[in-house]
């Protein structure tokens, strides 16, 4: 079988998604049967030779992310490397290319819903830019063979406008390399904590949805003593409490850091899976998120707390979230870092990726056209 992926959501400082095609692109490779490809943006793989890219120019304002030009050269490329199955990681230019490829070879697409787009939408311009992301999103996932959404709120949202063949796919993680023992006090040294500091980190975009001011709000509750790291690129609050450190792309020395924390803290509401707090769980350590979208599936008492999405009159979120992480810092740590190890052991990529690749062998034998997977 051979599987492409296309997507703009791709850049040398870019996250969740770019970690699933890189793990997806690891284990096909290990096995000579599969074959993998990307079609990426221009620029987008930093020199990648194995990657076919196609003509971009910057987004503004992205992280990184790169926007093509056209849809036909994608398109082209697509045809060219001849896969089985196309997977559009992305609902822009790049998908509807997916689709024409696929229309032109006689074979599956599925689209990946990564992203929220109506409720981006809405934030940005209204419910009015909400409903016109919506009859794009059905317009557009409508015509895939079959949509992979990674958690149950994105899978109900999807159906809710009317779109068929939609499966929940949650995403993975590398229990092998974010583990306990990844834990280094050498990171506190260079972080300047003090002994005896509680450390919280975030790892991310520092974009206005990850409500990072919540966070800041929450430092000012919990008084001297705790110190937060954000671990990401964007704007950040100049303050003596919070750290500020890089992407970090190289996934050992993440995994160090997480595990040198006492808690993983996340104040976004939008999240359509939570690949970072799933990280920190694999390393055992316990996560404090707002119960919303795909972060209420992942966390709950047993590997953390949650606070309520909503603020409440005499309760900001940014107070909810430090009285949450100081109820967390006085349990049992013992039993929390177990519960998170064994939460994130459900989603090892050695247990997702055949679900994945299942999907494919069950698309191409379906599809109308005999296809060597």
């Amino acid at each position: 079988m051979h599987v492409c992926d296309v997507t703009m959501f791709y850049a040398p400082q870019s996250g969740g998604i770019r970690r699933y095609l890189q793990e997806k692109r690891r284990w096909l490779q290990a096995r000579p049967p599969y074959r993998h490809s990307l079609v990426l943006p221009s620029g987008a793989a930093a020199g990648d030779a194995s990657v076919t890219e196609v003509p971009s120019v910057p987004l503004p304002f992205s992280h990184g992310y790169r926007l093509p030009i056209a849809t036909q050269p994608a398109v082209r490329a697509l045809v060219a490397l001849r896969p089985d199955v196309i997977e559009a990681g992305d609902p822009y230019h790049l998908a509807w290319a997916a689709l024409d490829a696929g229309q032109a070879l006689g074979v599956p697409v599925t689209g990946f819903y990564h992203s929220d787009l109506p409720r981006l939408a809405r934030k940005l311009g209204g419910a009015p830019a909400e409903r016109l992301a919506e009859r794009y999103v059905r317009r557009l996932y409508s015509q895939f063979d079959a949509v992979l959404a990674p958690s149950a709120c994105m899978v109900e949202r999807l159906r809710a406008l009317g779109i068929g063949r939609v499966h929940q796919q949650p995403l993975g993680v590398d229990t092998a390399v974010f583990r306990p023992e990844r834990r280094d006090e050498a990171w506190r040294t260079c972080l300047g904590v003090q002994p005896g500091d509680r450390v919280m980190v975030f790892v991310g975009r520092f974009a206005p949805e990850k409500n990072l001011p919540d966070l800041y709000a929450a430092l000012d509750r919990l008084g001297p003593g705790h110190v937060l790291v954000l671990v990401g690129s964007g704007p950040a609050a100049a303050r003596s409490d919070v750290r500020v450190v890089p992407f970090i792309g190289d996934a050992l020395r993440l995994a160090s850091l997480i595990a040198t924390c006492d808690v993983f803290v996340h104040a976004g509401d939008q999240e359509t899976f939570g690949l970072a707090a799933l990280e920190a769980m694999a390393c055992g350590v316990p996560v404090v998120a707002v119960r919303a979208a795909a972060l209420a599936e992942l966390v709950d008492d047993e590997v953390g707390a949650t606070v309520p999405p909503h603020t409440l009159p005499h309760t900001p979120r940014g107070v909810a979230i430090a009285d949450a992480i100081s109820a967390v810092l006085a349990r049992d740590p013992a039993p929390l870092h177990l519960a998170a190890r064994r939460r994130a052991r459900h989603h090892d990529w050695q247990r997702v990726m055949p679900e994945i690749v299942a999907r494919y062998a069950a698309l191409c034998g379906g599809a109308t056209r005999a296809l060597a997977c």
